[in-house]
């Protein structure tokens, strides 16, 4: 069989067997998609290996695009937006006559027709450079012009004279049909609001209506923004709007309701999940954004090292007993989890989900979204999925006894089980499933791991400072570093007088002074010690010297030494962990 020539390298380095590679190319002929697509959806090579191959094949040089490199508008802009897009490239540079052009497929027919179209436009030599598809969605948010567009989205309202009213108490189906399926300038303002939202990476958008105004606000790196503001009339029209791609219910205002949708923004795939509640002066809408791009990270890019690293790996290696991930809300738990599906073998096994609400699609995994409201709830759902021959299950949260005891049971009878559980830290897990009456002695045969975790801001690398640590600071450190297990406290370089960063802010982080969140963990994972302290009684001084003596890092330590590595504040670290 002749193989695609990305396959033809792959199978020459080792990276795929043969029979995987005619798996890959079968379903790129039946399903008309790359194959460079289905070797990354696989996750055979990233991003970087498939455009050092693509190279090798096509004789071009790569353009690796810096993190935050921006290309001057007037080159951007010698290509249109849409002609980009749709032949999927990007003008980077101009100089000497030569325009240089970065692409994802050299190959195409009609994107060397485009490229002849173009230089005999401008009048200037193409030089083709090879990049990746997310380089090309980060230079492509470069024609974005978010203020100007609002605007003339405003002046064509104000040139038309269009009439807006303020919110009223009840409203009219057939009006609010009408208003809705008239107003283009509306479309394209929520249009642009969750495109923008998309674009600088935001995980929630906000429009409220306040006494005077409507108000935008972005949520950035778990922090609110307000972008922008908008007359206090446009609120109803623009929730319509929102309302009718989220198929909600538009004449009822006085209760909150819930509802989701999916758009392509920038050739990707975006979930936006939309929740509406009523207010004083009318109808607030939180939206959030699901960009599988940002959501669903690899095990590698959550943040754990070392021994919480390793022990992670081997536990969801395990057949079966129970992975507990562990925090409040917003911490990133469901993050993790589905981190950890991806590592497991789609093809092989059967993994089903019982989630609330489903966040992201993942390929290969049957997600099933929980309906209190007819009765399918965690428990009931969990009874009928374990009639599905699972060999994996996931359960978006234990939340009572029923759940827990029915998760336990799946644990103990041959499935691999992950779930969240709402616990200060690790080593909480145990006494709180107690609590929900699950027998103390079916503990230490149903858990294999315990996982608690806190996000906080990662200082911005281009901007941050050294600065000396203050008497108080310098107390905080030494203390966790005094506790820390013997084996990670020799291998650290770290000695008082202790130094530590801030970020005042650069025009690389908006000035905000942090670039994206990091998670902190701690580990607790069941041992035959851990199972005999627990069938001696639950005595949390014992649980506590069992997890010290596993040589774990508690989330505090693990923050401290994030701390004095420069990735994160010491104020955050604080005031996202609890003292021990």
């Amino acid at each position: 069989m002749k193989f695609h020539p990305i396959l033809e390298i792959l199978i020459k380095e080792n990276l795929l067997t043969q029979n995987l590679a005619e798996k890959i190319q079968k379903e790129s002929e039946v399903l008309e998609r790359e194959v460079e697509d289905l070797v990354l959806e696989r996750r055979i090579v990233n991003e970087k290996k498939l455009l050092e191959i693509k190279s090798k094949i096509f004789s071009l040089p790569a353009k690796i695009f810096k993190k935050d490199e921006k290309i001057p508008k007037e080159v951007l802009k010698l290509i249109p937006e849409n002609v980009a897009k749709n032949y999927q490239l990007v003008a980077f540079d101009k100089k000497e006559g030569k325009l240089f052009v970065a692409l994802l497929h050299p190959e195409r027919p009609s994107v060397q027709e485009a490229l002849r179209f173009l230089s005999q436009k401008l009048n200037l030599d193409i030089v083709i450079y090879l990049t990746s598809f997310s380089d090309l969605q980060r230079m492509w948010t470069g024609y974005e012009e978010f203020g100007s567009e609002i605007e003339k989205c405003l002046a064509e309202i104000r040139t038309e004279r269009r009439k807006f009213q303020k919110p009223p108490r009840f409203i009219n189906l057939e009006e609010a049909m009408g208003v809705a399926g008239e107003e283009a300038p509306i479309i394209k303002i929520v249009s642009i609001l969750l495109r923008h939202g998309v674009r600088i990476g935001a995980s929630d958008i906000h429009i409220e209506p306040l006494k005077t105004k409507m108000r935008v606000r972005y949520r950035i790196d778990g922090v609110l923004h307000t972008s922008l503001y908008l007359p206090l009339e446009l609120i109803l029209p623009i929730v319509l709007r929102v309302k009718i791609l989220s198929n909600l219910k538009i004449d009822i205002t006085r209760k909150p309701q819930d509802g989701r949708f999916s758009t392509i923004v920038d050739n990707k795939e975006i979930d936006y999940r939309v929740s509406t509640l009523p207010t004083a002066v009318g109808e607030k809408v939180a939206i959030r954004i699901l960009d599988p791009t940002i959501g669903l990270k690899k095990v590698e890019d959550l943040g754990l090292r070392g021994r919480s690293e390793k022990v992670i790996q081997k536990a969801i290696k395990s057949p079966y007993g129970m992975i507990l991930i562990t925090g409040p809300t917003g911490c990133g738990k469901t993050t993790t989890l589905y981190a950890l599906l991806q590592e497991l073998d789609r093809e092989k096994i059967n993994i089903i989900t019982l989630e609330d609400p489903i966040e992201y699609f993942i390929e290969g995994i049957n997600q099933s979204q929980i309906k209190p409201e007819i009765g399918y709830t965690f428990a009931s759902g969990l009874r009928q999925i374990l009639r599905q021959d699972p060999d994996v299950i996931m359960v978006g949260e234990i939340r009572d006894e029923e759940t827990a005891a029915l998760a336990t049971h799946a644990a103990l009878t041959g499935h691999l089980v992950f779930s969240t559980l709402h616990t200060n830290n690790a080593l909480g897990v145990i006494p709180r499933l107690v609590d929900m009456r699950v027998p103390a002695y079916l503990l230490p045969s149903a858990i294999s791991l315990m996982v608690a975790q806190r996000l906080v801001p990662r200082l911005c690398p281009f901007c941050r400072e050294k600065v000396k640590a203050s008497k108080e600071m310098e107390e905080v450190i030494k203390k966790e570093i005094d506790s820390l297990p013997p084996k990670i406290r020799e291998k650290i370089s770290f000695k008082p007088p202790y130094e530590i960063y801030h970020s005042p802010g650069c025009q690389k982080c908006n000035f905000k002074g942090i670039k994206g969140r990091i998670a902190l963990f701690e580990v607790f994972e069941m041992t035959p010690q851990l199972a005999k302290v627990i069938s001696s009684g639950i005595n949390e001084e014992e649980i506590r010297e069992e997890f010290k003596r596993q040589g774990n890092l508690t989330m505090r330590q693990d923050g401290i030494l994030r701390v004095l590595e420069g990735t994160v504040s010491l104020e955050s670290v604080i005031r996202e962990t609890a003292e021990e």
